[in-house]
């Protein structure tokens, strides 16, 4: 009887572990991750190739913009079929990470992206940089502005494009918000109305009406000018500028990758934020989309100046996540 109940115990622990060890290597070794992904297909979609080609684990993919597949993500809460989140701004991230859906990153994610472009909580880690610049045709425009506040004057009348839905330019007046107030944020975006500022659906849209002449200046991200280009297949009639040392127009945001907490694959998403983290792939990004590294020490995009030198202002990027402020500011001077 000792005997039978012996062997009774030995395979019915051999089955349990046999169960503990299959689940163990279906968490760790998954055949699929699914990601939302804020980023343009366009661009990001061949490095999520290269990845998913080296891992041998295949990548459901949902693009969208990123303010939207948060607050999807938000919806679905501890539901959601993500397993990664690829955001194309901070704000966005941050509207994850404050509803507690991000599980916490361990140092050795991302470890050589500096920390100043990392959640402080490590809910997040930034993978690249990219710089807001006002945009301008140098035919057409001479009269260069100094500061945010100068766009306002008569010599831009009509001339100036923004983007008001475009998460980047959220992210931007989030921050004009913090660092001003909302009082000042409503009149300086009150006097861009009066002084007849040009709606535009996307920041691409904007570089492709100075280059046109329609307009001769327009605040949008530093990489839109050679995404431009890279399209129409030739130099385009639009350059980059910034703003004096300081200024909030100077602003550096971040695209960037969160690990959703209900997700039961975090070595294989782990792996490919490592992946993008990584020098080789960072490199590929400054080469490839013009976008800044965030490691230490890169190369910059060809023609610009380095993340150090272009004057950027302190922001927090982790402040950028209460947009819901801004959008109704937004609303409330009509430019929503």
């Amino acid at each position: 009887m000792r005997s039978s109940i012996a062997s009774s115990l030995v395979l019915a622990t051999a089955v349990l572990l046999s169960g503990c060890s299959s689940s163990t290597e279906q968490e760790s070794s998954p055949t699929e991750l699914t990601i939302y992904s804020g980023r343009s297909q366009e661009f990001i979609a061949p490095f999520l190739a290269e990845w998913e080609k080296k891992s041998g684990i295949a990548l459901k993919i949902r693009y969208a913009d990123s303010a939207e597949l948060a607050a999807q993500i938000r919806e679905e809460g501890s539901n959601s079929p993500a397993d990664i989140f690829l955001a194309q701004d901070a704000g966005s991230l941050g509207a994850v990470s404050l509803a507690g859906l991000f599980t916490t990153l361990g140092d050795e994610v991302g470890a050589e992206i500096q920390p100043q472009y990392i959640a402080a909580d490590r809910s997040w880690i930034g993978v690249t940089g990219r710089a807001r610049v006002f945009a301008y045709n140098p035919r057409l425009l001479t009269d260069l502005p100094q500061s945010i506040t100068d766009l306002a004057n008569p010599v831009y009348k009509s001339k100036l494009g923004i983007a008001p839905t475009n998460s980047s330019f959220q992210a931007f007046v989030t921050a004009l918000i913090n660092a001003k107030g909302e009082d000042f944020t409503q009149k300086w975006l009150e006097s861009l109305v009066k002084n007849d500022v040009q709606i535009f659906a996307k920041n691409s849209a904007i570089v492709e009406a100075i280059d046109s002449g329609k307009i001769s200046i327009g605040l949008v991200n530093h990489y839109y000018t050679w995404e431009v280009s890279q399209g129409l297949g030739r130099k385009i009639s639009a350059e980059n500028g910034f703003f004096t040392s300081g200024d909030l127009g100077n602003m550096v945001n971040v695209s960037g990758a969160g690990i959703l907490k209900s997700s039961k694959k975090y070595a294989a998403a782990e792996d490919l934020i490592n992946y993008l983290t990584s020098q080789v792939v960072q490199s590929k990004f400054v080469a490839e989309t013009h976008e800044y590294s965030l490691i230490a020490d890169q190369i910059s995009p060809a023609g610009l100046p380095s993340l150090s030198q272009i004057g950027a202002p302190s922001v927090d990027l982790e402040s950028l996540a209460e947009i819901q402020k801004t959008q109704e500011l937004l609303i409330k001077v009509g430019l929503l």
